[in-house]
């Protein structure tokens, strides 16, 4: 231990004017020592215990010389013999806080992120806590040493690849595994019979989790090592649950297909006055609601599972949630009532929503949505067929950006809607919601994709965005007036 204490006399008026606490007021300290204790002076941190606490740092209240004044605590954390040259700020101008008591995780990312020191060994550490009073001048200071050995975190993402997988051997479309805790990973999804493992990251096939041989789970980093494999013997739909920590895995065949829970959902918030509106089931993913919103109000929302039912909501996970919070639960009473918040400068602007209903992977998606500015169409029901590059283009109304229209011949043939002609036909593209649908002259549903962009590649956790392409089929040529809404995903084919 060591202590520093300077301080200089102050005018008796200085008791009456200071600000003061109940803590302090009147109340002399003495000339008491600043000192801090460790509860431990050597810690081993594990995973396993993430959400416990790694140690007690707790210091006396030193003295604030009899002023009845404020005393302000500041706690530095630093590598053993850096003079605190580079120190986490643990505690930062805190009154009546006598103690600092991080999780294991919390400690755990200290060291590695911002301490920048390695996991695996012990490393050797300070704790230095600084008192001030206020209205006086100088510091107390007291410093304690003990060690602590971190651990380098498992991954925090994890996909299943394949040939038994949904999404076959491709790295690039890995079905992703909802993480419920640390290490703890779900899936549940139709199989096929074949082989499959885990990849920690989409895109790449190192490093993985493999079989050992032995109903458990083996890290392998390099091609060098055993690239064995899980199997599926009968193809059906499978909960997998894998514990990286334990490194275990259970695999159990469901009795059938996992059907939505919900029917119908429903946007909630300032938007819309607190009133219910529906949202789009999406056509691609039963468990997935989506709707497209031009925010002129912007503020709170949430989402309804009943139309006009303040209960059983599904809402964010803490309050103002960011709009890119991706976190949901459903509360079943009234509280807590969570939701997410447009900021001012966030408003006055079209967003796409989507909110994944399914228990293990709840979450809602939220992103700005930029209108295109043209859109095509390709197909051999049209004037210029499949020629991308020759597109038929449509048109853009002068009063809603949102809208294209068009009217002209279509012959019997195929139909689907580009918004950006790429030439390796990925892109953005409009297209039916069912294969080969006829088109029934109303406002219909239709699908929204663009192939190019990750982010939303990554919606779809459980389908190959690339390989859709369903097409609208026109039976009967003749003129017909096309009305496509880019937002609100709704189009109209009608024969004239």
């Amino acid at each position: 231990m060591k202590l520093k204490y300077i301080a200089q006399s102050i005018a008796a008026v200085a008791l009456l004017a200071s600000c003061t606490d109940n803590d302090y007021m009147e109340l002399n300290k003495g000339e008491a020592e600043l000192e801090i204790k460790a509860s431990s002076t050597e810690v081993t941190l594990e995973e396993a215990n993430h959400a416990s606490t790694a140690i007690e740092l707790s210091w006396t209240t030193g003295t604030n010389h009899g002023t009845g004044n404020r005393i302000s605590y500041t706690l530095e954390i630093a590598e053993a013999g850096t003079n605190f040259a580079e120190p986490y700020l643990a505690v930062v101008d805190a009154t009546q806080e006598y103690a600092w008591s991080p999780s294991v995780e919390d400690l755990n990312s200290i060291i590695l992120n911002d301490l920048h020191l390695s996991a695996g060994y012990p490393v050797a550490l300070e704790a230095r806590v600084t008192a001030t009073v206020a209205e006086v001048e100088g510091v107390q200071e007291s410093t304690t040493s003990f060690s602590v050995t971190p651990y380098t975190p498992v991954t925090s993402t994890l996909y299943i690849i394949g040939d038994a997988s949904p999404n076959g051997w491709s790295a690039d479309n890995a079905t992703e595994m909802t993480r419920s805790d640390n290490g703890i990973f779900t899936c549940t999804c139709e199989m096929r019979a074949g082989e499959f493992k885990f990849i920690t990251t989409r895109g790449q096939f190192l490093p993985s989790y493999n079989s050992n041989g032995n109903g458990g789970l083996v890290y392998r980093d390099s091609d060098d090592q055993p690239d064995e494999k899980f199997g599926i013997a009968e193809a059906g739909f499978y909960r997998i649950d894998v514990n990286l920590l334990t490194l275990s895995i259970k695999v159990t065949q469901t009795s059938g297909a996992i059907t939505p829970e919900y029917s119908e959902l429903f946007f909630v918030g300032e938007e819309t006055g607190w009133s219910f509106r529906r949202m789009d089931a999406d056509p691609l993913d039963a468990f997935t609601f989506k709707i497209g919103i031009h925010f002129t109000t912007g503020g709170e929302f949430k989402f309804g599972t009943v139309d006009g039912s303040w209960e059983n909501m599904l809402k964010a996970t803490q309050p103002n949630a960011p709009y890119t919070d991706t976190s949901m639960e459903l509360v079943k009473g009234f509280d807590p009532d969570n939701k997410w918040y447009l900021t001012a400068d966030q408003n006055n602007k079209p967003y796409r929503i989507w909110v994944d209903t399914r228990s293990t992977n709840m979450r809602m998606l939220m992103r700005e949505f930029t209108p295109y500015t043209e859109m095509y169409l390709v197909g051999d029901a049209t004037p210029n067929g499949w020629d991308l590059g020759n597109a038929t283009p449509m048109t853009l109304s002068s009063e809603d950006p949102y809208i294209f229209t068009w009217t002209g011949s279509l012959t019997a043939g195929e139909l689907k809607f580009s918004a950006d002609k790429q030439s390796d036909w990925g892109g953005a593209w409009f297209m039916a919601a069912t294969e080969n649908a006829e088109p029934t002259g109303e406002v219909e549903p239709v699908i929204f994709l663009n192939k190019s962009d990750d982010w939303f590649i990554n919606l779809y956790t459980d389908l190959s965005v690339g390989d859709i392409d369903r097409k609208w089929k026109i039976s009967t040529a003749g003129t017909y007036t096309i009305t496509l809404d880019q937002l609100h995903d709704t189009i109209s084919i009608v024969r004239n």
